[in-house]
């Protein structure tokens, strides 16, 4: 092209006029998607649980006594809002502990396999964890209106 560029005086005034068009117009960034119903959620974790309050909290200086007694109203609060709009069922049925087999063409986003992986499946191993995957989501659907980047208010106390 750089070729073109120099040899065809049409095609060499054509990318200039383009290139002055370029520099005169300011460029306008693609909407992004309205990530909506991820920062309801962030927004109702952040109601429920205070989550974003303590995880944007420095901790170290706090001892864990402080650190625990924080984490369990969090804890409280984020468990009862996943658990309102969320059913989460085990990915595995069997029982923690025990020796299953994995079979050849296993899916990998629900079968992760750790330790001494070689060779070719099937695998024998025991099952360190089960797992989780959705059964049912159960949130509501998000008003246009609704400023979605507002996580939670500003509080002010009127006296």
């Amino acid at each position: 092209m750089a070729f073109r560029l120099i040899f065809d005086g049409k095609f060499g005034g054509q990318v200039a006029h383009a290139l002055k068009a370029a520099e005169q117009k300011p460029l306008v960034p693609k909407p992004e998607a309205k990530p909506a119903s991820a920062l309801w959620l962030l927004s109702a974790l952040q109601r429920e649980g205070r989550l974003l309050d303590f995880l944007q909290q420095n901790v170290s200086g706090f001892s864990d006594e402080e650190v625990g007694a924080a984490a369990r109203v969090v804890h409280d609060g984020c468990r009862k809002v996943v658990q309102q709009y969320f059913k989460f069922e085990p990915g595995a049925r069997e029982q923690e502990g025990a020796t299953i087999s994995i079979p050849a063409g296993f899916d990998p986003q629900r079968w992760r396999l750790t330790g001494n992986v070689s060779g070719q499946p099937p695998f024998r191993g025991t099952l360190r964890h089960h797992g989780w995957v959705v059964g049912e989501v159960r949130t509501p659907s998000v008003s246009e209106s609704l400023d979605e980047r507002v996580i939670a208010p500003a509080e002010v106390e009127i006296p």
